[in-house]
């Protein structure tokens, strides 16, 4: 029986200063002025004509993604967030993440974000390394990320994301552990750790880079998740790590199946409709210049998870966590019962590479190390 999970919310804010050459998100290079104002107010429009897919429910997290959100004054994330509260409502601990780039201009802001409501940094460093941040084609320096840090907790931070690439062109062993370790040495409660992958659409795929071999990616994820733990850092999920339990509670909601809605171009959300007895996917107008433009619905597709597919997106979210999943979730937010999956389970238990553990579906060590295989019996 399908039960509604928690709510989140997810912003897109499509412009940057310029597009990474491995970015393949719908980001666009801004024009010298973004339509910031009107692209606030089909924002708000935008989360109005969703409204009633939160079904009484109010926000477990927001997320504001890019793009580089941090482009947009304070003042708009202001009114974005006293919109959202008015429309759908907060739950007393929310939780309100927001993308910036570690540049001199955004770390202006970070101090006027705070006052806004945003309560959570995600500062997309990618490197401490001069040298590979240009390769990544990054307007920051090392200089500059490192400051980031420092400004993010002068503004009233204490909780914050760093995101961290490795498997960069070129990237040693020592250079991978020296990114992480700078990032630990100042302070840092949680890092999103990943590697970087060559993806279509984008420059680097038409333009491949000289990246590390094999062996060498593998040497670096051995030494950076010994760096990690013995520094105290958690792996709660494949690139996620956390110091004192600061774990992610809007990507932990994704991962454990729950429902947000997607504002913004190009923005997608995924609901619970108990009534009609399925769960929905929504994605809405792509392009920045279409979605201001449209005057009717900014939902571009609207469709039905089907049931041959619904188990394997439960188990590709689920999985990823180091910990599992609650069991119990499987039927009350995929609406199917539980022998849908009883023979895979039980095949990939023989081959020692998933459990049933104090009520969770969770992976073994040696699985963990195999999700795709795991993923191919659903």
């Amino acid at each position: 029986m399908l039960q509604l999970p928690p709510l989140s919310l997810y912003i897109h804010i499509p412009w940057c200063v310029r597009k990474c050459p491995y970015c393949d998100f719908n980001s666009h290079q801004a024009a010298a002025e973004i339509p910031e104002a009107d692209y606030v107010r089909t924002l708000i429009a935008d989360l109005r004509a969703d409204q009633h897919w939160a079904q009484q429910r109010k926000l477990h997290s927001i997320f504001f993604g890019g793009g580089t959100p941090s482009l947009f004054s304070a003042q708009a994330i202001d009114s974005i967030l006293n919109a959202a509260e008015q429309i759908i409502g907060f739950e007393q601990d929310i939780e309100i993440t927001f993308e910036a780039n570690p540049g001199t201009f955004e770390q202006q802001k970070f101090a006027d974000f705070y006052s806004a409501g945003v309560n959570r940094l995600s500062i997309g460093i990618q490197s401490f390394n001069t040298s590979h941040l240009e390769r990544l084609g990054r307007i920051h320096d090392g200089e500059q990320a490192l400051r980031s840090i420092g400004t993010a907790r002068a503004a009233g931070f204490n909780n914050f994301n760093i995101d961290l690439m490795h498997g960069l062109p070129e990237q040693t062993v020592s250079e991978a552990q020296a990114d992480l370790k700078l990032a630990i040495d100042n302070d840092a409660q949680h890092i999103s750790w990943y590697q970087l992958t060559i993806e279509p659409n984008t420059e680097f795929y038409s333009r491949p880079p000289q990246l590390p071999t094999d062996d060498r990616l593998a040497d670096i994820q051995q030494a950076g998740i010994e760096l990690l733990h013995s520094s105290s850092f958690q792996q709660y999920e494949v690139s996620a790590f956390a110091l004192n339990e600061q774990t992610s509670k809007h990507n932990i909601n994704y991962w454990h199946f729950g429902d947000y809605l997607g504002i913004g171009a190009g923005a997608h959300g995924k609901i619970t409709l108990p009534e009609e007895g399925c769960v929905i996917r929504t994605s809405k107008t792509r392009q920045p210049d279409k979605y201001l433009a449209r005057k009717d619905s900014l939902i571009a597709t609207n469709k039905v998870i089907a049931t041959d597919e619904i188990a394997l997106e439960f188990m590709m979210n689920g999985l990823r966590l180091k910990d599992g999943v609650p069991a119990a979730y499987f039927s009350s937010r995929t609406g199917l019962n539980d022998m849908t999956i009883s023979e895979q389970i039980e095949n990939l238990q023989r081959k020692g590479l998933m459990e049933i553990e104090c009520g969770r579906y969770t992976t073994t060590k040696l699985g963990y190390q195999f999700l795709n295989t795991i993923l191919q019996e659903f």
